[in-house]
């Protein structure tokens, strides 16, 4: 049933007009919405609220979809030591690629240099802007981070809708299903058949992409504009730099030691990466990507649990953003740093970079909290970036979004939860399905719905 219902996929596929197709209607609301903000600042700044309520839309779906696709997930585990070993092989390869990422911002900002020469003093610079997130930066310190991790109430983690506070209820709960015999497997069947109608309906508000990327890239160029880059375009372009050489070569590297191609993977997910571009935030490409990982022939229970866990311990766009931004600010200011001081603040935004995690703007909070601590770096520096820091977003979210589909794929093959023909093949093929409930986003194959279901429920 399967593999016919993928066939006949395939065909009806074919037939489609390319306007039909999800990642041609975003890139057109992309360039819409560049057309528009750019000729229209105004009304493409005004255009704000079609960004915004894509996103929460979209936000509003992942508590519930992250909950049923971990419970089912673990649940269909036996040895429940494999959900040890995943967590501690991808905290492991999390901070690795921090490590790199942290670097590679090191490396492009040494070698570039876009602060020098700007000669920028400390007395001139606005306190007012980092004021307004010192505060914030306080309450995301490493410790209340992890005690953050723990929600109020079981409700409250979906109340909240913050990953990690669902993470650690849907573990919790997956564990006690499994030992809970039979009177467990009447819930077990409740979670599949929920998630299943979760990601029908999310498919829904994915034909509202297009909407949501060309109010969100309207609002950017009109609020905005070309003329606030300025003199910091050089930095700008660094930025963007340093994310192309740690996704070309660390993430590269990495799918290849493991036999798979990066440039495939990244063609696979082109909705999602897409969809974080117009909207400057990963977390609309959650759900979708944890369905493309199944159809890779990850094992739900290992690329469930890894991809969550890496939207709060795996921001790389993050770390590279810090490294860059800091080192910026001192060529800018004509401060010199020496090794041992950089040395001291890579150790830092090992710990800033996860501590900030799940806070909006994450990556400007975290810097923030870098600059509180380091007395050698004002504080006040960040005002320096304020005005181009939408434009530094979408490369943040994409290196992100990339490395922890990498990241899954990886610690799936490591944990021989991923069926490696089954990886080849779909690589292969790009994405053709773009969801396991269904066709191009949204639309459903009844077939394979089916199969995916009577599948979750063997395995309970």
């Amino acid at each position: 049933m399967h593999k016919e219902a993928r066939v006949a996929h395939e065909a009806s596929e074919a037939r489609k007009p390319f306007y039909r197709i999800l990642y041609v209607q975003v890139l057109i609301g992309l360039v819409l919405g560049v057309l528009t903000g750019h000729v229209w600042p105004e009304f493409g700044a005004a255009l704000k609220p079609f960004g915004d309520g894509f996103v929460k839309l979209v936000k509003m779906m992942i508590a519930p979809i992250v909950f049923c696709t971990i419970v089912s997930g673990i649940n269909s585990i036996s040895d429940s030591r494999e959900v040890g070993r995943t967590l501690v092989k991808s905290m492991a390869l999390f901070y690795l690629l921090t490590v790199l990422a942290l670097l590679a911002g090191l490396m492009a900002v040494s070698l570039i240099q876009p602060g020098a020469g700007m000669h920028v003093s400390v007395a001139t610079l606005d306190p007012s802007v980092a004021a307004k997130f010192t505060k914030q930066a306080a309450a995301s310190g490493f410790a209340d981070f992890m005690l953050h991790i723990i929600p109020h109430s079981f409700f409250g983690a979906f109340a909240d809708g913050e990953v990690l506070p669902v993470l650690l209820v849907s573990i919790l709960i997956a564990f006690g299903l499994s030992r809970a015999g039979d009177e467990g497997v009447a819930v077990t069947k409740a979670v599949a058949s929920f998630s299943h109608v979760l990601f029908v309906s999310f498919g829904f508000i994915m034909k509202l992409a297009p909407l949501g990327a060309f109010g969100a890239m309207a609002f950017t160029v009109g609020r905005y504009g070309v003329r606030s880059i300025g003199s910091l375009g050089l930095l700008i372009l660094t930025f963007y730099i340093a994310c192309s050489v740690f996704v070309v070569i660390v993430l590269g590297t990495l799918a290849r030691l493991n036999g798979f191609s990066l440039w495939k993977t990244i063609r696979y997910f082109r909705e999602e990466l897409l969809i974080v571009l117009g909207t400057s935030s990963s977390e609309p490409a959650l759900p979708g990507a944890l369905r493309k990982l199944e159809q890779l022939g990850c094992r739900k229970g290992v690329s469930g649990l890894v991809l969550p866990m890496g939207y709060s311990f795996n921001l790389d766009g993050s770390a590279i953003y810090l490294t860059l931004a800091s080192i910026f600010i001192a060529q800018a200011c004509d401060i010199h740093l020496s090794w041992g001081q950089i040395a001291s603040m890579l150790g830092l935004m090992l710990l800033t970079s996860k501590g900030a995690a799940g806070v909006t703007g994450s990556g400007f909070v975290a810097l923030v909290a870098t600059l509180s601590v380091m007395p050698d770096l004002p504080v006040t520096g960040v005002a320096l970036l304020v005005g181009i820091d939408r434009f530094m977003s979408e490369a943040r979210a994409l290196t992100s979004m990339i490395s922890n589909c990498v990241a899954a794929i990886t610690v799936s093959l490591w944990e021989n939860a991923c069926d490696r023909e089954v990886l080849a093949r779909e690589l292969g093929q790009s994405g053709a399905l773009e969801t396991a409930a269904g066709t191009s986003i949204g639309e459903t194959t009844l077939g394979e719905d089916q199969s995916w279901i009577a599948t979750t429920r063997s395995a309970a």
